[in-house]
């Protein structure tokens, strides 16, 4: 039993991991943080020409060696008749929230965004008071409050957002390390979207099922599991194969 474990567990959670560092190194995406592309990638319409309200949670591969394994998520909104988005962003900078200080889609030092959710006119505009809320009242909101592991990060900060809403119906990928981090205090407790259940050992080991997140075992960060809703695979380092 303990072979076939450790057999699992090679399979399962190392072999994606060195596959996604093999394929970092061949891509050759070792690029300076400094002067990487922070540019838009065009997913979002000018908010001028766009007068309904927006919601999107977006999520890219993280800066250097460390998008092998795991994504950075940020989220943005804009009011009905807005003329501009507003991108709310958790890092280790200073005061942890940050506001606007990246391009809404901008590409992440480098790495092109992936969308999670999407929302327009009246069903975002629904959704925005709960995301400011949530946003405003955030728990770890404080200087020195970010971890980068196991939590609280970038995606713990979107993954809390997202469960003030679960109509989102949405899950971060599992490359979103720090989204299993039990953000509001709770080891055992409903999924972000409601649809199911988690079992959190403090993010560093958990159990997910659910009809939106699918089932997922966290093992110190990696996740790795099946994606119930739309087939597929989730793999550490690798992300959500689809069948």
């Amino acid at each position: 039993m303990i072979r076939i474990a450790l057999l699992t567990f090679v399979i399962v959670f190392l072999a994606p991991i060195a596959l996604s560092a093999t394929l970092y190194y061949l891509r050759n995406d070792i690029v300076d943080w400094r002067t990487a592309d922070r540019s838009s990638a065009g997913l979002l319409p000018p908010a001028g020409g766009h007068p309904d309200a927006v919601v999107r949670v977006f999520s890219a591969r993280t800066v250097s060696w460390r998008g092998i394994v795991a994504s950075h998520s940020w989220i943005v909104v804009k009011e009905a008749g807005g003329r501009a988005y507003q991108r709310f962003d958790y890092t280790a900078w200073g005061m942890p929230i940050w506001v606007d200080r990246f391009v809404p889609d901008g590409r992440w030092f480098g790495s092109a965004p992936d969308l999670v959710f999407a929302a327009d006119g009246a069903e975002a505009e629904r959704m925005l008071p709960r995301i400011r809320a949530a946003i405003s009242g955030y728990r770890y909101a404080g200087i020195g409050d970010y971890r980068l592991w196991p939590g609280p990060n970038s995606n713990t900060f979107i993954a809390t957002v997202m469960s003030a809403v679960p109509e989102m119906q949405a899950s971060l990928p599992a490359t979103a390390i720090g989204k299993d981090f039990p953000y509001d205090g709770r080891w055992v407790g409903p999924t972000p979207s409601g649809t199911g259940f988690r079992i959190n050992l403090g993010g560093y080991l958990g159990l997910t099922l659910g009809w939106v997140e699918g089932l997922e075992v966290n093992i110190l960060g990696a996740v790795a599991g099946l994606d119930i809703r739309r087939p597929g695979l989730k793999l550490p380092g690798l992300g959500r194969i689809g069948v």
